[in-house]
C-alpha cells in the first residue's frame, strides 16, 4: 500500500465508522470547515450540510468501499477515486463511485470535496 492510499484510507476508515454508527456530527468531522459535498441529493458547503445529509439517512446504513485510485497532487493534497457500496436493512444496497479530495490540515488530513456519481 502507498503512502497516499495509506493517508485516504485514513479519513476513510474515520468516515465509515461515523456513517456505520449513525453519528452524522462524527461524519462530518472529517470534512473541512467549507468541504463541497455532493452525494445524492443537492449539494451543500460545509459540515452542517455533511452532518444534515447523514442525519437524515436510516439508521443501518454501512459503507464498504474500495479505493480504485489515488494519487498525490501535492504535499498537502491526495485525490482518491473510489467504489463504494451503501447498504441498508430494508431496500437493497447502492453502488456509486466517490470522488474525494483530501487537503491536510494539521495535524490530520480531512476532506474537502466528496463527490459522489451513481452506477447504473
Amino acid at each position: 500500500m502507498t503512502d497516499t492510499e495509506t493517508i485516504l484510507r485514513g479519513v476513510l476508515d474515520r468516515w465509515k465508522a461515523g456513517v456505520d454508527g449513525h453519528q452524522p456530527d462524527r461524519v462530518a468531522s472529517v470534512f473541512t470547515e467549507d468541504a463541497i459535498f455532493q452525494g445524492l441529493r443537492p449539494y451543500s458547503v460545509g459540515r452542517q450540510g455533511v452532518a444534515d445529509y447523514y442525519a437524515s439517512q436510516p439508521v443501518g446504513l454501512s459503507a464498504a468501499y474500495h479505493v480504485l485510485e489515488s494519487r498525490r497532487l501535492g504535499d498537502d493534497i491526495v485525490l482518491g477515486y473510489l467504489s463504494v457500496d451503501f447498504s441498508f436493512t430494508d431496500r437493497p444496497t447502492v453502488s456509486v463511485n466517490l470522488l474525494v479530495l483530501l487537503k491536510r490540515s494539521q495535524p490530520d488530513w480531512l476532506i474537502s470535496h466528496y463527490q459522489v456519481s451513481l452506477l447504473g
